[in-house]
Formats: structure tokens, sequence, C-alpha cells
């Protein structure tokens, strides 16, 4: 399999994450984050969670902070979207997407996946598709209870220690979804393993990722 790197150990990367919900960032591309750092890339990261109220929001920044411990520079936009009705607040979160685009012009950007169940990650995923023409787009997965997985084409290999440090961060953070059947470490570290052995992962794990346009020149 042919590999491609996304930045070389000491050189600057700019990051766009975008989240519909708190801990969305943190499941479909904390390792890839997490692995970029540990190779020295450095990254200025712009994170964005559009859904965060309350404790979700307390949850969001802390759980930020770690994460880009080791990044060159970070941004972390929290917002109050209404949780389950992001297509009904379309042309707000529209308008958020067009100021965004006047203030970032990442290198690439991470979203949700075009397919996803949840209509609030296929909401993000449109917008920023809608309003990022011309730049580097890769959509992560989320795991759930409706089965929606798919079938990625491009993943980033994520080292074991890196893997357990993502899964005790999610597990540090998120005491708000630990009653959930579906969030805990057996999940992520499942998942994680099956995308690895996909891609025959050095170490055996991944995170997965779907890359609708590539230019190679």
């Amino acid at each position: 399999m042919l590999s491609l790197n996304l930045s070389a150990p000491g050189s600057r990367l700019s990051v766009l994450c975008l989240g519909a919900h708190s801990d969305d960032i943190e499941i479909g591309v904390g390792g890839t984050l997490l692995s970029l750092m540990t190779r020295g890339v450095k990254l200025d990261v712009h994170w964005c969670v559009l859904s965060a109220v309350g404790a979700r929001e307390t949850e969001a920044r802390a759980s930020a902070a770690d994460f880009l411990a080791g990044a060159a520079s970070q941004t972390v936009e929290t917002l109050s979207f209404r949780d389950g009705f992001f297509p009904e607040q379309g042309e707000a979160i529209k308008s958020w997407f067009e100021d965004l685009k006047a203030r970032v012009s990442p290198d690439v950007i991470f979203t949700h996946r075009r397919d996803d169940a949840h209509q609030d990650h296929r909401e993000v995923c449109r917008l920023t598709w809608n309003t990022f023409r011309d730049h580097f787009i890769l959509e992560y997965e989320i795991p759930k209870w409706d089965g929606d997985l798919g079938q990625p084409n491009l993943y980033v290999s994520v080292p074991a220690a890196v893997l357990q440090r993502k899964i005790d961060l999610l597990n540090q953070h998120f005491a708000t979804q630990r009653s959930k059947q579906w969030f805990d470490a057996d999940t992520f570290q499942g998942l994680a393993r099956i995308r690895g052995m996909e891609c025959r992962a050095p170490e055996r794990f991944a995170e997965g990722f779907f890359a609708r346009k590539l230019l190679m020149l």
C-alpha cells in the first residue's frame, strides 16, 4: 500500500477540526492529531464544537486543552447550536461557516462523514463542503448504535501508546457520556483495531477517513 505523509516531522500543518458535539472530534480524529504531534509535526489547530452548552462546554474545552497540549498553536471555539436540530438551524449555522471561512485557511479540514446517520453530523459535513471548496477535506467516522460505519479509503496509523492516550482522555473528560452503551474503551479500541487491520498498520491500530476529492500533482 502506498503511504503518503500529511506533513514531515518539524514542519508546520494548519488544521481545522469541526465537530457537531463535544466529543466528536476526539473520537473521530483524536488519535491522528496526537500521532502527528508525537511525530514532531507542528500543528496549528482551529478546533470548533458547534453544540457545547453547560457541562458539555466544560468537557469540550478541558478535553481540547489536553488533546492539543503538544500543538504549536490552538484556537478553540464552542458554540450553542441546539443539539439534534442542526438541519432546522441551517441558515444560522451557514452564516457561522461563512464567518469562519473569512478567518481561517487551513491545510487540512477534518469534518463529519457525509453518510453519517446523525442529522447534526450530516449538516456539518454538508456545510463544510459548501463553504470550503478549495481545501483538502477528510471526513471522520463516529461509531454508534445506528450501525452506519462505512468503508474508509484513507487511513492514519496510530501507535498503540497514542491510542491508549486517546482512550484515557475520552474516559477522563466525558463523564456525561459514560452511561451510553457504546461509549467505552472496547468500542474505541475495537474500531481502531479493525481499521488497523484493513491498512496493515505497523502497530495494529489506525483511524479511518473518507477522502471525497484528492488532487495529485
